[in-house]
């Protein structure tokens, strides 16, 4: 049996096993295993041989020491620390309220839709209009039209007799095609539950009663990117009016047959405002969105830069062009345009908050306490509409109506949320009670999951647990190391004093290193300097370059490949590969022997070298403290099923 055999093995029983074996320990704390398993794989870039696994438990070690030691110090109550926290909880936490299953049903669901398009009539019956604001009586009304249709008579003839839609006289109910994402969501339900040929139930939605009947069904068309040039008819245009925008419409097309550019004609004739911006560009069109004439014609070009003759709408006269089809794929990138949909799909994702409030109460600790709601809703009215009416309550403002893990939420929180909620979306009225308090609940079960969302969801948890820990980490390192470092002069001095012999040049020089944007700016500059070396600063300055002067190894200037250095040389640019610059030198005096550096001059590498000294024996103390024991068993076997070509 090879090494790397018994690797695979090992690895592949690590989830089964290795939870349960320790590592090592430090104080009273300890790590797994799999734990050190876990923050390998994430920070390891493939090496994997022992060497590189032993180097990495050492570190991994030093910094669980160093976050345990923040702990002891109590840095986690620090408050610009629990600042940071708190704004990167708020930061991060939207990308976790999704109750991912859902969402990826959605989406697949909406792109089961969006393979046919659906031709609908429609009977609407408002819940507002005439004085009609009883839903009893709309419900009755629906009713009288559902019979009737299923008695056989046309659905045009009692959509003119029922529906309040105003263009029913003209269109009688027949709404053309659409598609997913057209409709309101519970519409879009509606319509695709509906076969073809038959007609729904009534449905109530917030503004009224709907019967959808379904016309026809076809392939779906796709969506259509285009341009358009819209002469807009203005209010209460007349027949001269009408024929003036018919010739200069004509006039534009006149002019495209002749080669002129579409979108420069948009931009200059066009009355669509937002549209002539971009050259005549609309966003991305698709089924039922516009006027079925306008998507028809538009629909009709069949290929790519082919624009219609001038036709006339409702809104004015217009030409289309169409840009691109993008047809509807049940692939990978169909699944990600139907996501991208979905998430800016208000109805969709309210229905999505809905199944995480519903799951969350399955275990939420939720408890109703003992009150009327029929007193609840009259002690609303007396509150919210001043209806007194001589009555006594039991409820105060105060009185508790549901716990939720340790809140309470009360009446007053009950009235401030109905104060608002209850009022209907399109202003057409006030929602009845029972269907505010289910919003009302739900929305004290969202704030709970929010609140609580480290207990939900294990995936935030850790990655919040990680951010403070790296804060700790970070806090703690600049209090025992860099500070230190960057503040004790009189320590790095003395440092530098006992390794002196460490700091010393190798063959240098004076220099002044140059950047430019790209290779002709820095061969102008080049040739430049090489005329007036003493003007350096102005020319580079005169090309946008940056410049950097001191005293360089040589093997830090760029472009000494070539050609013997001097005083007075010009090194050739070379490309800086972090930046795509390109930087070259100019050598002002060359030091051709060793030399020790000063304090001064070697200050930056005494700091690093001084950094890594207390470090070191910070660490030590550390681990002297906390007494830092390995598991060897655990380690050897770590150790002895992982070499450099194992899939560790």
């Amino acid at each position: 049996m090879t090494k790397h055999f018994v690797a695979a093995c090992f690895f592949a029983l690590a989830g089964a096993t290795a939870s349960a074996q320790t590592l090592f320990t430090y104080g009273n704390d300890s790590v797994s295993v799999q734990a050190f398993i876990t923050a390998y794989r994430k920070n390891n870039t493939g090496n994997n041989s022992p060497a590189a696994l032993q180097e990495y438990l050492q570190l991994y070690i030093a910094s669980r020491l160093k976050i345990k030691e923040a702990k002891e110090r109590g840095y986690d109550a620090l408050p610009h620390l629990q600042t940071e926290i708190s704004n990167l909880r708020e930061q991060i936490m939207p990308a976790y309220l999704k109750d991912e299953e859902k969402f990826e049903q959605l989406a697949k669901e909406a792109l089961t839709r969006a393979q046919k398009d659906l031709e609908l009539s429609h009977i609407f019956i408002a819940l507002a209009q005439d004085g009609l604001r009883d839903s009893a009586a709309a419900a009755q009304k629906g009713d009288k039209a559902f019979k009737q249709l299923q008695q056989g008579k046309s659905f045009a003839a009692i959509a003119r007799q029922y529906s309040d839609d105003p263009s029913v006289e003209i269109n009688g109910g027949k709404v053309g095609f659409i598609t997913a994402f057209t409709l309101p969501y519970e519409l879009e339900n509606l319509a695709y539950a509906t076969p073809v040929g038959s007609f729904s139930k009534p449905h109530l939605s917030k503004r009224g009663y709907h019967i959808l009947k379904v016309d026809s069904e076809r392939p779906a068309r796709g969506r259509i990117r285009a341009a358009q040039i819209l002469l807009a008819f203005p209010p209460d245009a007349d027949a001269a009016t009408d024929a003036l925008l018919k010739k200069r419409i004509d006039s534009l097309y006149t002019q495209l047959q002749k080669g002129a550019d579409f979108g420069k004609l948009a931009a200059q004739f066009s009355n669509d405002p937002i549209s002539a911006q971009a050259d005549g560009q609309l966003p991305e069109i698709s089924i039922g969105q516009y006027d079925a004439q306008f998507e028809n014609i538009l629909f009709s070009l069949l290929q790519d830069g082919a624009y219609s003759q001038p036709f006339k709408t409702a809104h004015g006269y217009h030409i289309v062009k169409r840009l691109a089809l993008v047809p509807v794929t049940s692939d990978e990138a169909g699944l990600q345009w139907a996501r991208g949909k979905v998430e800016g799909s208000e109805d969709r994702m309210a229905t999505m908050q809905t199944s995480i409030a519903q799951k969350v109460l399955q275990t939420a600790p939720y408890k109703q306490q003992p009150f009327h709601q029929a007193e609840l809703w009259a002690y609303s009215d007396s509150v919210l509409e001043g209806k007194r009416e001589n009555k006594s309550f039991t409820l105060t403002p105060t009185t508790p109506l549901f716990t939720l893990g340790e809140s309470s939420i009360t009446v007053n929180d009950w009235i401030q949320f109905a104060q608002v909620a209850r009022y209907k979306s399109d202003g057409s009225g006030i929602e009845p009670y029972p269907t505010v308090w289910n919003a009302f609940v739900q929305s004290q079960v969202l704030e709970h999951y929010k609140q609580n969302l480290e207990g939900y969801n294990a995936a935030f948890r850790n990655q919040l647990e990680e951010f403070k820990e790296g804060s700790l980490f970070f806090e703690i390192m600049q209090q025992e190391v860099w500070n230190k470092s960057q503040a004790d002069t009189a320590a790095l001095q003395q440092f530098y004093n006992q390794h002196k012999a460490k700091y010393q040049w190798q063959k240098s020089a004076d220099a002044i290193l140059f950047y430019a944007n790209d290779s002709a700016a820095a061969k102008a500059l080049q040739a430049a300097i090489a005329k007036a070396p003493r003007a350096w600063r102005n020319l580079a300055a005169q090309q946008g370059a940056v410049a950097d002067s001191g005293r360089f190894e040589l093997q830090q200037l760029p472009g000494t490949a070539k050609g013997v250095l001097k005083s007075g040389s010009l090194t050739q640019p070379v490309k800086t590969e972090t930046d795509n610059s390109y930087a070259f030198a100019y050598v002002v005096k060359l030091y051709s022997q060793p030399a020790q550096r000063t304090f001064a001059e070697a200050r930056s590498l005494v700091t690093t070298d001084y950094q890594a000294q207390l470090e070191k024996d910070w660490v030590e103390s550390l681990q002297k403290k906390y007494n830092v024991q390995v598991k060897k068993e655990a380690l050897q076997q770590l150790l002895g099923t992982t070499n450099a070509n194992s899939h560790f």
